[in-house]
C-alpha cells in the first residue's frame, strides 16, 4: 500500500516538470519574438524633452521619457505599426514603420502652433473679438465709448490711423478718402454702408452694432481675399448664434428701438426696428441749420440662422427710409441754400459656412443692395438708383496646423442710374453698368510659433474698362519675445472711380496702390502697445479739368499721390482697479494731385496729427460705468483765394472732449446719459469764400461751423431674457 502510494504521489510531480518545462519554453519564445523600440525625443534645438509619451498606436506597449529625452519599451507586435509621440505645448509625432526599424530613433517634435503664444500676422489689422488672439477693442467698445454715438464707425475713428473729419462722420483712413474703404458683412460686400446727409452734417453706419460679435479693421495690408478698397477694410461679422430668448427696448430723446430674439432647437431669428425724429430734441436744442422737416428715419433689421448637419445658413435683410428738409447758410445766395433728401435702402445678405470632409471648409454668400436717394438743391431735382449684387465662393483646405490654403471667386456688378433736371435743362439721364469678376488664392505658413507668413494673388477683371488687374499681397510676422512681435506687410491694391465720376465717364483705368507696413506689438495680461509705420504710393487717381465732376469735364487716369505715417496705440485694463483706457496718436504726412488740383497738395480730408484718449471708469458703489472722450486734430488745408497758391492755409485745430454715463437701474435696466463736446469747443472745419470779391478786391468769407456745438443724449434701454441676467454692461 506504501509503495503504491508512494508511486501514486511521483505521477503527477513528472507532469508538472513536463508543464513547466513546456510553460517555459513559450516564455523563451514570447521573450524571443519580443522587439525593442528605443530613441530619444528633442525639440527643434536638441534639447532633451522628458515626460513624453511614446507608444504604439491601438496597443498597450510604450514607454515615457527620461530626463535625457529616452525611451525604451518591448513590444510583440509585428509588422508595419504606427508610433505615436505625444506633449503638452507640442505636434503630436506619428510613423509608420515595421516595428524591427523602430529603435535608435532620434523624434524630434515641433511646437504646437494652434496655443495662444503663437505669433499673429498683425500688420496693418485691428481685431476685436473673444475669439481674437490680440483684441484691441471689445464688440461693445463700441457702444460705450462716450464719443462714438453707439456707431461702430464712431468708436472705430478713436483708433490710430484714422482722420478725424468731423462734418463727415465716415472713414479716412491714412490719408485714404471715405470711399476707399470698404465694409463687409459676414465677407459679403456691403455698398451702401452710411445713411446719405447733406453737407456739414455726419452720417452714421446703418446697422445695429448689437448684430456683431467680431469686427476687424484692416487700415492696410489685407487679405488677397478682398478687393476694390484703396486703403482699408472693415469687416463686422454677425453673431452665429444668440445664448438665450429676449426682448430689447429702447426710449432716447431722439426715438425709440426695439428688438426681439427667437431660439429654437436648430434655428433662431432677432428682429430689431427703431424710429429717430429730430424734431423734439431741436425744439430744445436748437442748430444753425434752418429746418423746415427735422431729420426723420425708420429701419428695420431680421437675422434668421439655421444649423445644419455640418454648417450655418445667415439670412440678414435691412431697410430703412429716411428723409429731411432744411435751409442752410450760403454766402453766395442771402435767402441760403435749401435742401431736401428722401432715401430708401434695401440690404439682403446671405451666407453659408460648412466644414465638409478631408479639413476642407465651405465660405459662400450673396448680398444685393436697392437704394434710391432723391435730392433737391434749390431748383434743382436729382434721383439716383443703385441696384448691386456681390456673389462669392470660397474654399479653404486644412493641409496641418502649419499650411492652410484659401482660394476662391466672386463677381461684383453695379446698375447705377441718375435723373438730373432743374429750371433750366430738360430732364437728362446718366448712368453705368459695374461688373467685375475676381479670383484669389492665399496661404497661411506657420514655421513655427515665431514665424508665419501670409502671401496671396488676386485678379480682377473690369468688364467696364476691359482690363485685368493682378495684385501680390504678402504678410509676414515674428515673434521677438514671449509678448512681443514684429510684423511686415506689402500688397497691391485697385479700386474702380466712385460713382460721382463713372456717371459720366466710362474710358478710364482702376485706380492703384502699394501699401508697405511695419508693425510692432507687444501684448502682456491686459495690456497692448503697437507702433505701426507705413508708406503708400498712389497711381492711376481720376484727373478732371471743371471745378466738379460734370458731363463736360475732360477726365484722365494721370493723377498719383503718396501718404507715409506712424501710428501708436497704448491699451490697459489692469494696471489701475476698474478704469480701462486706450492712446492712440496718428502721424500723416500726404500730398495729392487728383480731381482738378493744379497741384501736388495736402488734401482737405487730411489731419497731419492725431490724438485720442478714451477712459471707462466702473463705480462698483454707484452701479455705474462713467466714461470719456478726448480728440484732438490738427487743422485741416484750405484754398484761400486772398492769398496765392493752392490749399495754402489750415483751419485751426479740432478739439472734443465727451463724456458719458450708464447707470444700472437695476439687473437688466440702464439708464444712459452723453454729451458730445462736453466743453464746448467752437471748431470749425472749413472756410466758404464769395464767388466774387468786394470794391477792395477781397473775397469775403463764412466759416464753416459744425451744425450744434454739443449734443445731448439721453436713453432708458430695458432687456427681458429668458434666464432674467442679461443687461448691457455684463461684459464691461
Amino acid at each position: 500500500m506504501l509503495k503504491a502510494s508512494l508511486n501514486h504521489q511521483t505521477k503527477p510531480t513528472n507532469n508538472m516538470k513536463f508543464f513547466l518545462q513546456a510553460l517555459l519554453v513559450l516564455i523563451t519564445l514570447q521573450l524571443s519574438a519580443q522587439t525593442t523600440i528605443n530613441g530619444i525625443v528633442t525639440d527643434a534645438k536638441n534639447n532633451p524633452i522628458q515626460g513624453v509619451n511614446v507608444y504604439l498606436d491601438g496597443t498597450y506597449d510604450g514607454g515615457t521619457t527620461n530626463e535625457k529625452g529616452m525611451f525604451n519599451f518591448k513590444t510583440t507586435e509585428t509588422g508595419t505599426q504606427i508610433l505615436i509621440a505625444s506633449y503638452v505645448s507640442y505636434e503630436s509625432f506619428q510613423m509608420a514603420s515595421d516595428v524591427s526599424t523602430l529603435n535608435n530613433l532620434n523624434i524630434k517634435l515641433r511646437e504646437d502652433v494652434n496655443s495662444l503664444e503663437t505669433v499673429v500676422l498683425s500688420a496693418g489689422t485691428f481685431a476685436a473679438g473673444d475669439n481674437s488672439k490680440v483684441s484691441v477693442l471689445k464688440p461693445l467698445d463700441v457702444v460705450t465709448t462716450a464719443s462714438a454715438l453707439g456707431d461702430f464707425v464712431g468708436a472705430l475713428q478713436t483708433l490710430p490711423g484714422t482722420t478725424t473729419v468731423a462734418e463727415d462722420g465716415r472713414l479716412f483712413v491714412r490719408g485714404g478718402e471715405a470711399e476707399e474703404t470698404q465694409i463687409f458683412i459676414d465677407g459679403i460686400r456691403v455698398f451702401t454702408p452710411y445713411t446719405p446727409t447733406t453737407n456739414n452734417a455726419p452720417t452714421r453706419g446703418r446697422y445695429s452694432p448689437f448684430l456683431f460679435d467680431g469686427i476687424t479693421f484692416s487700415t492696410g495690408g489685407y487679405s488677397a481675399e478682398y478687393g476694390q478698397a484703396l486703403s482699408s477694410v472693415l469687416l463686422l461679422n454677425t453673431i452665429d448664434e444668440p445664448d438665450q430668448e429676449k426682448t430689447d427696448i429702447g426710449i432716447m430723446s431722439v426715438g425709440a428701438t426695439l428688438g426681439n430674439t427667437q431660439k429654437w432647437k436648430e434655428s433662431s431669428l432677432s428682429v430689431n426696428a427703431s424710429y429717430i425724429n429730430l424734431a423734439p430734441y431741436l425744439a430744445i436744442f436748437k442748430d444753425r441749420n434752418d429746418w423746415i422737416k427735422p431729420f426723420q428715419t425708420a429701419s428695420g433689421e431680421t437675422v434668421f440662422r439655421q444649423k445644419t448637419n455640418n454648417g450655418l445658413l445667415k439670412l440678414y435683410t435691412g431697410f430703412d427710409a429716411s428723409n429731411f428738409e432744411l435751409i442752410q447758410e450760403d454766402i453766395n445766395n442771402a435767402d441760403g441754400l435749401r435742401f431736401k433728401l428722401k432715401n430708401s435702402n434695401l440690404y439682403f445678405n446671405g451666407s453659408y459656412k460648412a466644414i465638409l470632409e478631408n479639413r476642407w471648409k465651405l465660405a459662400t454668400g450673396l448680398s444685393y443692395t436697392n437704394a434710391k436717394t432723391r435730392v433737391g438743391i434749390d431748383a434743382s431735382d436729382i434721383n439716383d438708383t443703385e441696384n448691386s449684387i456681390h456673389a462669392k465662393f470660397k474654399l479653404r483646405k486644412s493641409f496641418s496646423s502649419r499650411f492652410k490654403l484659401n482660394f476662391g471667386a466672386e463677381y461684383f456688378t453695379t446698375n447705377f442710374n441718375e435723373n438730373y433736371q432743374d429750371d433750366f435743362i430738360a430732364p437728362v439721364e446718366y448712368g453705368y453698368n459695374n461688373n467685375i469678376s475676381a479670383v484669389f488664392s492665399e496661404a497661411d505658413i506657420i514655421f513655427s510659433k515665431k514665424l508665419a507668413l501670409k502671401a496671396g494673388l488676386r485678379a480682377e477683371y473690369s468688364e467696364l474698362f476691359k482690363e485685368t488687374n493682378i495684385s501680390p499681397r504678402v504678410s509676414f510676422a515674428y515673434k521677438t519675445g514671449a509678448k512681443s512681435q514684429v510684423s511686415l506687410a506689402y500688397g497691391n491694391f485697385y479700386q474702380n472711380p466712385n460713382s460721382s465720376i463713372l456717371k459720366f465717364e466710362q474710358n478710364l483705368n482702376a485706380e492703384q496702390t502699394q501699401h508697405y507696413i511695419l508693425n510692432y506689438q507687444y501684448n502682456n495680461d491686459g495690456r497692448i502697445f503697437r507702433a505701426e509705420t507705413y508708406y503708400k504710393n498712389y497711381n492711376k487717381l481720376v484727373k478732371y479739368d471743371t471745378s466738379f465732376t460734370s458731363f463736360d469735364s475732360n477726365y484722365n487716369n494721370a493723377g498719383n499721390g503718396f501718404a507715409k505715417g506712424l501710428d501708436l496705440f497704448y491699451r490697459d485694463s489692469k494696471s489701475i482697479k476698474n478704469i480701462d483706457y486706450w492712446v492712440s496718436y496718428s502721424f500723416l504726412d500726404t500730398e495729392r494731385d487728383y480731381r482738378n488740383y493744379p497741384n501736388a497738395a495736402q488734401p482737405n480730408f487730411a489731419n497731419r496729427h492725431n490724438l485720442n484718449i478714451v477712459g471707462k471708469y466702473w463705480i462698483e458703489d454707484w452701479k455705474s460705468q462713467v466714461g470719456l472722450s478726448y480728440a484732438y486734430a490738427s487743422g485741416r488745408t484750405y484754398t484761400n483765394p486772398n492769398e496765392t497758391g493752392f490749399l495754402n492755409a489750415k483751419t485751426k485745430g479740432f478739439n472734443s472732449l465727451s463724456v458719458n454715463w450708464a447707470y444700472l437701474l437695476s439687473q437688466q435696466k440702464i439708464l444712459y446719459f452723453s454729451i458730445n463736446n462736453v466743453l464746448g469747443f467752437k471748431n470749425v472745419n472749413g472756410y466758404q469764400y464769395a464767388n466774387t470779391p468786394d470794391l477792395n478786391n477781397n473775397f469775403a468769407r463764412r466759416a464753416l461751423k459744425p451744425a450744434a456745438d454739443q449734443f445731448f443724449f439721453v436713453g432708458f434701454f430695458w432687456t427681458i431674457s429668458e434666464k432674467g441676467t442679461d443687461n448691457q454692461l455684463d461684459n464691461l
